[in-house]
């Protein structure tokens, strides 16, 4: 065959490739929720010196907050944007809003902000707002039809990430089934998630499971140390640790409706270092056992016990305690770094002050701003050489 005779079916090969090319928003294994519910923590351009600082590529934030997005301008560091759920209703009518929600919040600080997903709602299946369930998937599609007609729909990925909530059974992990109140609006989801290749993203808090039944589950099985675990005998698997466990519940509902293929990925996870009485296990001793075994964990790039050899991806919650958040003593403390930028307890990670540093230097604004990011990150990584 002549190269000239050749060249169309190269073309129509090239085209069927871009066509169904997988987006990935997440790389490597390891990212960071950075929420923002607060009125003292760092301002965003010291939010990219820290990460920086300690090789944070993947954050997940909440909204689309134009600050955050200019802040992140030219870092490298790759972000989900989220469309809370107060939009979806607008959003879910027609496609000419999602179109001007995008022109507002995303296309403007292309290409430099490495913009990567969009999860449109937050936990929506499963929680007790009905007429939410009933407008996600067309909000959902809308997102992706105005992608399509801005054409990023091929480096940008739309989710929307689910609690635990959607579950009927979790355990052991191989009986994992979605809740057959769910289902209905599940299905349809996931097929069309399925269609143009996005993932199956999850919240799971093995620190929430043992705060619920502290004297059914064992806490080591929850932090990742020593313990016998548990034995699945249908797929005969062993499981040492609960996160694993979690991730592989999620694999085993998919299959049970038709979706083996679909990669799971945890868009939040952590533990929480202070609560209330009655929040069993909620210290800083548990939290740094926590978030330390799970960051060496996703660091080693394994899969799980049912799926050995696609990697675990997980964004861990979160970033900074947030001082403002409602519910109880918990939800404001699940930060890996306190307010002023100092790390919560030791991990790894590198905060960019001590802890009696004066929190007014994360209020520092003006030109001279940027040039003190860019000394913070040459002195720590001088430090930590």
């Amino acid at each position: 065959m002549s190269s000239s005779s050749l060249f169309p079916w190269i073309t129509f090969l090239f085209l069927i490739t871009v066509s169904f090319s997988n987006v990935d928003a997440f790389s490597g294994t390891y990212g960071v929720n950075y929420g923002r519910i607060a009125d003292n923590i760092p301002a965003p351009e010291s939010v990219v010196t820290l990460l920086t600082a300690n090789k944070i590529k993947n954050i997940r934030i909440y909204d689309a907050d134009h600050a955050v997005l200019t802040a992140f301008k030219g870092s490298g560091i790759e972000i989900i944007i989220g469309l809370g759920n107060e939009f979806l209703r607008d959003i879910s009518v027609n496609q000419d809003r999602a179109v001007q929600w995008l022109k507002d919040n995303v296309e403007p600080f292309l290409p430099d902000t490495k913009i990567r997903g969009i999860a449109v709602g937050n936990e929506i299946l499963g929680g007790d707002n009905m007429e939410l369930w009933e407008v996600l998937l067309p909000a959902v599609k809308n997102v992706y039809s105005a992608l399509q007609q801005l054409r990023l729909s091929k480096t940008i990925e739309v989710s929307s990430p689910h609690s635990e909530a959607v579950f009927g059974i979790t355990y052991p992990p191989s009986a994992g089934a979605f809740k057959e109140t769910v289902l209905p609006f599940m299905k349809p989801l996931l097929q069309f998630f399925s269609q143009i290749h996005s993932p199956f993203y999850i919240n799971a808090y093995p620190f929430l499971a043992y705060k619920t039944d502290p004297s059914h589950i064992d806490l080591n099985y929850a932090l990742f140390k020593s313990t016998p675990g548990i034995y699945d005998a249908k797929t005969k698997l062993h499981y040492d640790n609960m996160f694993d466990a979690m991730v592989d519940a999620s694999y085993a509902a998919l299959e049970k409706v038709g979706y083996h293929r679909m990669e799971v990925i945890v868009s939040e996870t952590g533990w929480a270092s202070n609560g209330d009485q009655n929040e069993a296990g909620a210290n800083v001793k548990n939290a740094k056992t926590y978030n330390d075994n799970l960051r060496k964990r996703l660091l080693k790039k394994k899969g799980t016990p049912l799926k050995p050899k696609t990697p675990v991806k997980a964004y861990i919650f979160a970033l900074f305690n947030e001082n403002l958040k409602p519910g109880p003593t918990s939800e404001r403390n699940f930060g890996l770094f306190k307010q002023d930028g100092s790390i919560a307890y030791n991990i790894g990670l590198r905060g960019l002050v001590p802890s009696s540093a004066s929190k007014g230097y994360w209020r520092l604004q003006g030109w001279y701003q940027p040039l003190l990011n860019v000394i913070c990150v040459v002195v720590t990584m001088f430090l930590w050489s």
